[in-house]
């Protein structure tokens, strides 16, 4: 697979890093995709385009997604789901796939939160920091095209893809085995989605963890993890992301990571450099990081009305056991592993020995009863 970024004019990005040999699966064809950033004219049948300038193209074989397992770490900003994903990696050969659409992108390693090098523990991450932010924003259908090819190889060498992030969009996009790029999964006043009757199939065998935090002590942690950021150097940061960016065509993805626009007029306008605005611009990245919490646990909520099986760890102790100042070494030995790690690990495991455990194909889904007086239990089980 290629994967052909364009860069303004004639100049073409070819990422290095993303062409791997062919993933080759006994008894599956191999599957010759393309991802381009190039103007939108026409619709074609063998096209799916996005509205954003990315279209996916070419010879899909019939394939055998479904022998393919993947672990799934979803849950809100500030969950706990980079730990977890390399815990469960390092427990069971795993590699991450990172599923978080503003991570993708090169840059803004501390206002993204991206997990640190020392951190991932010798853990390969695929997709974390990789695609260039200045060539246009990637679809969740280009990412599908994308986390696929990385699950197949991590696959074919016998190890485990663990695809762990907040996007629910692109998390939606790579495992739905009905994915249609015109359909919002997560808006149900649309007239689609009120004929749904029937719950959605995977196109692989998914272990789905919830990492879940109670939201008022989310919510708290969030801001206070602002804060750390801030100390961290988040600002500094982005004031080298300003300067740099000068007169250029702003990058359409890293553009959109909270933070970007809430100090865009504190670095850019004349005379904005004032405490006041200083103060404003933390204030809106709190407050948009809470509203963003808000709306993944809505989306994970979605998905498990569709009919996925998602399992739920409750991560809630964790975080209070760090905002009480408990240490990190005190709460590594208690909450963590007892809440979160531990009942994960057992599903993980249990997930890997049993071929049927928790997975509904396109063959074999199970219908869910859509009534207006009685709304569909989402299939949330808390390891």
């Amino acid at each position: 697979m290629r994967i052909l970024l364009n860069g303004g004019g004639s100049r073409a990005i070819l990422l290095p890093h993303l062409q791997r040999p062919p993933v080759l699966v006994k008894q599956q064809r191999a599957v010759t995709t393309t991802v381009e950033l190039r103007p939108q004219r026409s619709h074609h049948l063998h096209d799916w385009y996005c509205g954003n300038g990315y279209s996916v193209s070419g010879s899909h074989g019939q394939g055998k997604e479904e022998e393919q397992r993947v672990v799934v770490i979803m849950g809100a900003t500030g969950t706990g789901k980079s730990k977890l994903s390399v815990d469960l990696s390092v427990m069971f050969s795993g590699e991450v796939v990172n599923s978080d659409k503003i991570q993708v992108y090169r840059g803004l390693d501390i206002t993204t939160n991206k997990i640190p090098v020392v951190e991932r523990r010798g853990v390969p991450h695929h997709l974390l920091g990789e695609l260039d932010p200045a060539a246009g924003e990637l679809p969740p259908v280009g990412f599908r095209a994308l986390a696929e090819r990385a699950i197949g190889d991590i696959s074919t060498r016998r190890r485990i893809p663990v695809l762990a992030g907040g996007s629910n969009s692109f998390i939606h996009a790579l495992l739905s085995d009905r994915y249609d790029p015109r359909r919002d999964p997560f808006c149900p006043a649309a007239a689609w989605w009120r004929r749904v009757t029937e719950g959605e199939g995977l196109r692989h065998r998914c272990c789905l963890l919830w990492v879940h935090v109670e939201a008022a002590v989310l919510a708290e942690h969030l801001d206070r993890r602002v804060d750390e950021m801030v100390g961290e150097g988040m600002v500094e940061e982005l004031e080298r992301y300003f300067a740099a960016e000068g007169k250029a065509e702003r990058h359409p993805g890293l553009g959109k990571a909270i933070g970007v626009p809430e100090f865009r007029g504190y670095f850019t306008s004349r005379g904005g450099r004032t405490a006041a605005a200083y103060e404003a611009a933390v204030a809106a990245i709190k407050s948009n990081t809470r509203r963003l919490a808000e709306e993944q646990v809505r989306k994970i909520q979605r998905l498990a009305a569709l009919g996925w099986p998602l399992r739920l760890v409750n991560a809630t102790n964790t975080v209070a056991a760090r905002l009480a100042g408990v240490g990190a070494a005190a709460a590594a030995t208690a909450p963590w592993p007892r809440d979160v790690a531990g009942p994960s690990a057992a599903a993980v495991e249990r997930f890997l020995e049993n071929d049927n455990w928790g997975h509904r194909s396109s063959r074999n889904r199970h219908r869910l009863t859509r009534t207006r007086t009685r709304a569909v239990p989402p299939p949330i089980k808390v390891c």
